[in-house]
C-alpha cells in the first residue's frame, strides 16, 4: 500500500467487471491491466513497485502504462484535498475498468463526474427530498402531504439540493408567509418548489489537474490527448523568446526621442 491519500484510485461509475474488460488490449498490457483493476483503492502502483511483483522490467512497465494511458483506463495527476482548508495538492493514478475518452476525463478533471458510492444500500431508502417532505407537516400542519404526494415532488425539491441549497432553505421557502387556509397543500408545496427555485450556481474551479504521463508536465485536459502532451507527442512547441536588454534600451530610446520632438498642444 501507499503512503495514506496515494496510490491508485478507481475512476467512478464503471460497469460490472467481465472476463473479456482487456481483451482489445495486447496480451501484456491485458494483463497488467487486470492485475491492476483488482488491486484495491490506496495500492502503490509505482513503476518500481510493479516490477517487484509482476515479470516485467521497469521500463515495460513504464510502457505498458503509457499504452493503458493512450487506451483510456488510465491517467495521472494532481487532486485538490478537500475540507483542509488550504490549496494542498496530493499526486493520484486514476485507473478505469471501463475505457474513457478525452472528454470523460475533462469532465472527470473538472469534478462533474459523480464519485462512487463505497457500498451500496442493503435496502432501499428514502431520498434526503422525500424525507423532509414528509416531515413537513411537522413544521406547519397546513403542509401535511401524503406518501403519494412526496414522492411526486421530491424530484422538485432534489433540484434544490443540487443547487446548494439546505434543509432550512428549503423549509423557509415553503412555510414562510403561509396563508390562513391551505386548501391544496400539494398543490402549494409545488408552486413554491418551483417558483422560489434559487438559480444555477456558479461553476466550480477544478479539483483535479493532469499531468502527462511522460515528462509530468501539467496541463488542460484539451491539451493532453491520450494523456501526452504535444512536446511528447514530437509536436514541434514554439518558445518565445525575451528581447536582449540592448533591444529594450534602444526602444525605449526611441520613445524618448519621439517624444521631444512632438511639440505640446495648445489649449484655448
Amino acid at each position: 500500500m501507499a503512503n495514506p491519500g496515494y496510490g491508485k484510485r478507481s475512476a467512478p461509475d464503471q460497469r460490472p467487471r467481465k472476463a473479456r474488460d482487456f481483451t482489445h488490449l495486447p496480451p501484456r498490457e491485458a494483463a497488467i491491466a487486470a492485475y491492476l483493476d483488482r488491486l484495491p483503492d490506496g495500492t502503490d502502483i509505482s513503476v518500481k513497485t510493479l516490477a517487484k511483483h509482476l515479470p516485467y522490467g521497469q521500463c515495460a512497465l513504464r510502457t505498458a502504462l503509457n499504452r493503458l494511458q493512450a487506451a483510456g483506463h488510465l491517467r495521472r495527476g494532481r487532486e485538490h484535498v478537500r475540507g483542509t482548508g488550504s490549496a494542498h495538492w496530493i499526486t493520484r493514478t486514476w485507473f478505469s475498468r471501463t475505457a474513457r475518452d478525452d472528454i470523460w476525463w475533462a469532465t472527470f478533471t473538472r469534478g462533474d463526474v459523480p464519485e462512487p458510492h463505497t457500498s451500496a444500500p442493503q435496502h432501499p431508502t428514502r431520498s434526503r427530498a422525500f424525507i423532509l417532505l414528509a416531515a413537513l407537516g411537522r413544521t406547519a400542519p397546513a403542509l401535511s402531504l401524503s406518501e403519494a404526494d412526496c414522492a411526486a415532488l421530491a424530484p422538485d425539491a432534489a433540484r434544490w439540493f443540487d443547487r446548494g441549497a439546505t434543509e432550512a432553505d428549503l423549509l423557509h421557502a415553503l412555510t414562510a408567509g403561509l396563508p390562513p387556509v391551505v386548501h391544496r397543500p400539494a398543490a402549494l408545496v409545488r408552486s413554491r418548489l418551483t417558483t422560489k427555485l434559487p438559480p444555477e450556481p456558479a461553476p466550480r474551479a477544478a479539483l483535479r489537474v493532469l499531468e502527462c504521463g511522460t515528462c509530468g508536465a501539467p496541463g488542460r485536459p484539451e491539451a493532453l490527448p491520450g494523456g501526452t502532451c504535444g512536446e511528447c507527442r514530437g509536436e514541434s512547441v514554439r518558445h518565445r523568446t525575451a528581447p536582449e536588454p540592448t533591444e529594450v534600451r534602444a526602444h525605449a530610446a526611441r520613445v524618448r526621442a519621439a517624444a521631444v520632438r512632438t511639440p505640446a498642444r495648445s489649449h484655448t
